[in-house]
């Protein structure tokens, strides 16, 4: 009786272990420190320098009977990719990474590489001919990108700032000085000094708020409506699961929407998050070429978060989820307040009609628009990013980007723009100051699944025609009329778009589902200002970022295909992402599939954008176009 008996205590504890989290729940701080000890008692702990980069659930679409983890560490300068079972306790894959690329950079790395310079002699003479005070000095790691190098080194490029009586340390940089540190053996294997600039001055570039924090009677106050089980959250005729990623940030799942008439939840979005990013600026310099950012495979977003501010970056009836990722020793980390939800009235009406045909009578009617949203900000160096996912009781999701904080900026002699003779490749925000002409991108993954697995893309194109008097009567005026063409998208190929050439209205509808007056249930993208990037396609920074030549991108859904710039995306090739699988032209019509959609934004900094931006905002919606069978607010 002792082999069914433990049989049958595996299946228990696999029933139990299962049945306490929801398949898609980030991984615990009990999860973290379970990884690690399973990761101590293995061969890897006896290897050099082990650094814990990144701990991922397992990304998989059915629900499987053991919790599984991804699991990725650096040891000896190699890159080890491990999946560990919790639910047995133990590694079942282990293999070491040989491709191109890396992963992410983690804190203790950036940490300790910004400290090297300050003990280094030749950085220390420079500081001084400057006649600059070496303890004023902040040093700010960026990764290097990749330019054709047959083999790289996982190396940062250290930047100089100087704060002297500014908290602002990047309104203050140091021009001219180049520094290279090997990550690995956290080295410094090249130093250039080779000019100088005047340092801005400090005055002006306290970027310290004076007001204090808003009374609490002046934020978005509502009666809440919305409730949190774990990592459910429901609201309204929503419900959808949200989770911390130390990669992506915030991540939405299995988003549905209950249906009046049909008396059920219908799903809309199984998972949707920021994928990748694309940051280059546009000064082809010695000092400035490499800073063509991707700050979710490089650093990630979640690594990034900020702890978020009540009444500041959320309005006073928020309610906030602390957010757990590994640290650089295999310990938890804790991000207190990651991400916060709250309601929102801002005084939007929903609807409104005023009828003035009914004889003796004037019909007024509407309803005031209220939404939940999910917030978190990530603070990437300089910039940062307030990512929003709203819901609306229309069926609506409303997705925003608003860019903040710092401009990137370099030191110059010029003080008026009259004295410029030459192309500093920037604005004259401040005297001293040149704010760098560059982009941001974010893509975002969005694996829809209208009103069940299986959907179709389909692309609409608005056309003039001209009116035909033998279809119409022979006495209209008119000589034109816009009409509507479908087409829908067989293919990958087929389904990569630039946005901007002409009008159109892009829907995800499912093939297999049709309403009461026979039309597909679907939903609509509507996209933001269109903006792609400028760079040669030649140029290697762009054939990194290839994904960001077109505006949206629909895939076969592939488990593996998750992060637009490959999943290590540290100085890669290009060789892994978006555009490379969109390449396999895999059949898309009636399948499993993703879209891709990316915000873009060129940035010509202005005056105004010193020594802080005002938020600058970006983003799309997901809006039923014909999923119900009628407005759905009118229940």
């Amino acid at each position: 009786m002792k082999i069914p008996f433990l049989v049958l205590a595996f299946f228990l504890q696999c029933y139990f272990v299962s049945s306490l989290y929801h398949p898609l729940d980030p991984l615990n701080p009990a999860e973290i420190d379970q990884i690690r000890l399973i990761i101590q008692k293995s061969h890897l702990a006896s290897l050099p320098n082990l650094t814990f980069i990144l701990l991922m659930l397992k990304n998989q679409k059915k629900k499987m009977p053991n919790r599984l983890a991804k699991v990725v560490v650096r040891a000896k300068g190699e890159t080890y990719e491990l999946i560990v079972d919790l639910t047995i306790g133990s590694i079942i894959s282990d293999q070491v990474y040989t491709g191109y690329g890396y992963p992410p950079l983690t804190f203790s790395e950036l940490f300790r590489a910004s400290k090297l310079p300050l003990k280094y002699p030749k950085f220390k003479k420079s500081i001084l001919r400057r006649g600059l005070n070496l303890s004023e000095v902040s040093c700010v790691p960026f990764t290097v990108g990749w330019f054709g190098e047959h083999i790289t080194k996982r190396t940062l490029k250290i930047a100089s700032f100087y704060r002297g009586g500014s908290v602002n340390v990047f309104a203050r940089p140091i021009q001219g000085i180049s520094i290279i540190v090997d990550v690995d053996s956290m080295k410094i294997i090249k130093y250039t000094d080779r000019l100088r600039a005047p340092v801005p001055k400090a005055e002006g570039t306290d970027f310290q708020s004076t007001k204090g924090k808003p009374n609490s009677t002046t934020c978005n106050i509502t009666n809440g409506g919305f409730s949190i089980e774990g990592q459910m959250v429901k609201w309204g005729n929503w419900n959808f699961h949200v989770a911390f990623n130390a990669r992506a940030g915030v991540i939405i799942s299995t988003a549905s929407i209950f249906d009046e008439r049909k008396r059920k939840f219908r799903s809309v979005l199984y998972r949707g998050h920021v994928s990748e990013t694309f940051v280059p600026y546009m000064d082809p310099t010695s000092e400035w070429y490499f800073r063509t950012f991707m700050d979710i495979g490089e650093f990630g977003f979640g690594r990034s978060a900020d702890t978020l501010q009540p009444l500041i970056d959320c309005p006073g009836n928020a309610v906030f989820i602390d957010g757990y990722m590994v640290g650089a020793d295999g310990l938890a980390q804790k991000v207190p307040r990651a991400i916060c939800i709250f309601e929102r009235y801002v005084g939007n009406l929903a609807w409104r009609h005023t009828e003035i045909n009914v004889p003796g009578k004037v019909i007024r009617s509407g309803e005031p628009e209220t939404s939940l949203v999910v917030r978190m900000v990530a603070t990437v160096g300089n910039y940062d990013y307030i990512l929003d996912w709203e819901f609306k009781q229309s069926g609506t999701i409303k997705v925003g980007v608003d860019l903040t904080g710092i401009p990137l900026m370099k030191a110059t002699s010029y003080t008026n723009t009259d004295q410029i003779r030459e192309n500093v490749y920037g604005s004259l925000i401040a005297e001293n100051t040149v704010g760098v002409h560059h982009d941001h991108f974010l893509t975002y993954y969005l694996d829809l699944d209208v009103d069940g697995n299986d959907n179709s893309f389909i692309k609409t194109k608005l056309q003039t025609a001209k009116v035909s008097h033998q279809s119409t009567s022979a006495t209209s005026p008119r000589k034109s009329y816009w009409t509507v063409v479908k087409k829908t998208a067989k293919t990958e190929a087929e389904a990569r778009i630039q946005l901007g050439l002409e009008p159109a209205e892009l829907l995800v509808v499912n093939p297999n589902k049709k309403t009461r007056l026979g039309n597909h249930v679907g939903y609509r993208l509507i996209t933001g200002q269109p903006v792609n990037s400028l760079l040669s396609d030649y140029d290697y920074p762009q054939i990194r970022a290839a994904y960001t030549k077109y505006q949206v991108w629909v895939t076969a859904y592939n488990k593996l295909e998750r992060w637009a710039g490959g999943f290590y995306a540290d100085r890669s090739r290009g060789d892994d992402g978006l555009a490379d699988w969109s390449q396999r032209n895999r059949a898309i019509d009636n399948k499993d599939i993703v879209l891709w959609y990316t915000v873009g934004f060129h940035h010509v900094p202005y005056q105004e954008d010193f020594p802080v931006m005002p938020t600058f905002h970006g983003g799309f919606e997901l809006r039923p176009a014909n999923y119900f069978e009628s407005n759905p607010l009118l229940k």
